[in-house]
């Protein structure tokens, strides 16, 4: 904690940023950043401490290649969890949700279910992080900027002055209406997607008992299993080193275009398994026992963002879900803030970027990243609309479905994050030669 009112850099360095919101996203990035010692890094934190919430995570093969790239995949590895053998490549098996029917597998060669607890995971990343760089008790209410310089005020009455200001804030990012100003883009504000999502951890062992007594493969415990019906759609994967199983049951509200939460209503609840079993009757053997053994659900209204005309405002830029916030249909929405971070961590890592030339970096980030985030960010609702029979063309047609699923999801996981390292870095040669080695 800082005790004076400003936050000040104690040597000179050749840049110093700021990074608004201490998630996945943001530690991940501040590592990185912080293995050159010519950058100053700071980091602040509205909470009292580093927390995460919601349970399970899971990263496609792009996500682990962020990962590997970012220098963590030790620090993951420790904690991942995986598919037994011989399903070890399995990302999701997808299954008839009123009577288990086994469709088809989408695989992941290599990579399959890889997943953490998202708290587990949040530690072994913060394990990194050097001393001094985070703070917390920041609570961030605006951003302002001059020709050199950009500015984070705190609640606290405090405020950080760096060159630049990164928003790694979240759904709800406090620095997303100086990068997109609402006198000039209007209110952006998340948006309910006409999902609700219950949530509960299972202990295995009580699920494989459960699964048994109902007349259903123990193994569907272990594999990971996705559950399709009309406007429903169930999916579980262990966590917890195999301890525990993440399940996550979705319903959507498609009666009407774009729903709206009721007025005042929480985005996260707790709710009586009753209500969640009621959605969810006629479901087949192995859904009743999985949800049975779910005493106390949350209920999560899911929301997103609207694709942003632009994520950089010169000195400042949104990252992470304060940019691209997305359903999580595609398991994609940490995966993106960790090739984000990856990206321009290394950009900045770069010598030949400096205050002077910092906001064109910047914008060589936007630039070689916002069409894929915008697309992850479609997909993804897409994705959802698929597995609830209600997909463009395909409906609840199995054989398209199952054609559809088994190929989905290769554009997304076959993407190198150095690529866009690459391709910025070329922009950047052309557009300032005279100051990018």
């Amino acid at each position: 904690m800082v005790a004076n009112s400003t936050v000040a850099n104690t040597q000179p360095k050749r840049l110093s940023i700021g990074i608004i919101g201490g998630g996945i996203g943001g530690v991940a990035f501040a590592v990185a950043l912080s293995r050159d010692s010519q950058l100053d890094v700071q980091l602040f934190e509205a909470a009292p401490q580093f927390s995460e919430i919601g349970a399970g995570v899971s990263f496609g093969p792009n996500a682990v290649k962020a990962i590997q790239l970012l220098g963590l995949e030790n620090a993951y590895q420790r904690i991942a969890d995986s598919s037994p053998a011989p399903f070890e490549d399995v990302w999701f098996e997808w299954r008839r949700g009123s009577d288990d029917t086994y469709l088809t597998a989408s695989l992941a060669p290599g990579v399959g279910q890889s997943s953490v607890h998202r708290a587990d995971f949040l530690d072994a990343i913060v394990a990194n992080l050097p001393e001094g760089i985070a703070h917390f008790g920041k609570r961030c209410i605006g951003v302002k900027q001059g020709t050199d310089s950009a500015t984070a005020s705190f609640d606290d009455g405090t405020h950080f002055t760096g060159d630049v200001i990164i928003g790694f804030d979240g759904i709800k990012s406090a620095v997303r209406p100086h990068v997109l100003p609402p006198e000039q883009y209007g209110e952006i504000t998340p948006f309910w997607s006409g999902t609700y999502a219950y949530r509960g951890m299972i202990p295995t062992r009580d699920l494989e008992i459960a699964l048994e007594a109902k007349g259903s493969e123990k193994r569907l415990a272990l594999v990971p299993q996705m559950y399709l019906g009309k406007d429903r759609h169930i999916l579980t994967f262990p966590v917890k080193q195999s301890q525990l199983v993440n399940v996550v049951a979705f319903i959507t509200d498609r009666s009407i275009p774009n729903p709206k939460l009721p007025e005042g209503e929480e985005w996260v609840q707790a709710v009586s398994q009753a209500e969640m079993l009621d959605v969810f009757a006629g479901w087949s053997p192995a859904c009743q026992a999985i949800l049975e053994c779910i005493p106390e659900p949350t209920r999560w209204a899911l929301h997103e963002l609207p694709e942003l005309a632009r994520y950089q405002r010169d000195r400042v830029l949104i990252m992470g879900e304060a940019a691209h916030a997305l359903v999580p249909h595609q398991g994609a929405g940490a995966g993106q803030a960790l090739e984000d971070a990856y990206v321009l961590a290394t950009l900045l890592a770069d010598a030949s970027c400096r205050s002077h030339n910092v906001s064109t970096v910047l914008s060589a980030f936007e630039q070689v990243r916002h069409s894929r985030t915008c697309k992850v960010q479609r997909t993804s609702h897409e994705a959802g609309d698929v597995y609830e029979y209600a997909g463009e063309g395909i409906g609840d047609d199995e054989a398209e479905l199952i054609n559809n699923l088994e190929s989905r999801f290769e554009w997304l996981w076959n993407h190198d994050p150095h690529e866009d390292v690459i391709a910025a870095k070329n922009s950047l040669k052309f557009e300032t030669s005279e100051n990018w080695g």
